[in-house]
């Protein structure tokens, strides 16, 4: 009886990558780095400055477009607003690949020397929301990488645009200006105390950026246009700034870029 020929084995399928749940990317979508807006509608506007940018995905508030400049591929996802949204994003872009974040955002200044349209470069925040209690203690201080902070700082310089970097405070409610709050004296008296120790912005997504990215050993900063003078009661005036913070956070990527 003849011998039966074995047949080769039939090489193994390979695994097919799985969509992230909420962000709705795969690795290879997005960039190692990756500019963080909140508003989804903002998010065409920064991928304006990429060459050869397209919308690789959209879902819920998280839109994401990917492209390159001067030869960096480089993505831009929106958070939607506050710190739960901004905590999925950075943990399922982590899946992802991405490993520098720079969030591009607004906020109002509790420093008179921050003028309306200047850049504030948030150097850590006060954690006062909610999300990251549920990672870490309070003690854990929630601070940006310093690399990314040095960068940001050098490219305002470069570009000439005024910018300021300090301490940012970040809340989860937005309406806690508003005069009948109840817990109104205590509200103004943290106030205070932030504008006594010399934190300059206020805005809402900082301390799960830092927290999140700081435990998950990556590294983000943050830079915003003030649109506001929260020292004066006003939080929002005109949204101003925010073309220049999206080329001071491109011209950073491009100095993280040359030092590796």
């Amino acid at each position: 009886m003849a011998k039966k020929t074995k047949r080769p084995a039939k090489p193994a399928a390979k695994k097919k990558e799985e969509l992230q749940y909420h962000v709705h990317l795969k690795r290879g979508d997005v960039a190692r780095y990756v500019l963080l807006p909140g508003d989804p509608g903002r998010v065409p506007l920064i991928a304006s400055f990429f060459d050869n940018a397209k919308e690789v995905a959209f879902n819920r508030e998280y839109r994401t477009w990917t492209g390159t400049v001067d030869g960096i591929k480089i993505s831009c996802c929106s958070t939607g607003i506050g710190c739960p949204s901004t905590a999925i994003a950075v943990e399922e872009l982590i899946k992802c690949g991405a490993d520098t974040f720079i969030r591009i955002g607004t906020c109002g200044a509790l420093q008179r020397e921050v003028k309306l349209g200047d850049l504030c470069i948030t150097t850590g925040a006060v954690r006062e929301e909610g999300t990251t209690r549920q990672y870490v203690p309070l003690s854990y201080p929630a601070v940006a990488d310093l690399d990314v902070t040095l960068a940001l700082r050098q490219a305002a310089r470069n570009l000439k645009i005024p910018a300021h970097a300090g301490i940012g405070h970040c809340k989860d409610a937005f309406f806690i200006e508003d005069k009948d709050i109840p817990i109104r004296e205590d509200i103004d008296a943290k106030w205070n105390a932030w504008y006594r120790s010399n934190v300059i912005s206020t805005s809402m997504e900082s301390a799960a950026l830092f927290v999140v990215s700081s435990i998950r050993r990556v590294r983000a900063g943050e830079v915003l246009a003030t649109i506001g003078l929260t020292y004066d009661d006003a939080p929002i005036i005109a949204k101003v700034g925010i073309e220049e913070a999206i080329r001071t956070a491109i011209e950073a990527v491009k100095i993280l870029e040359r030092q590796r």
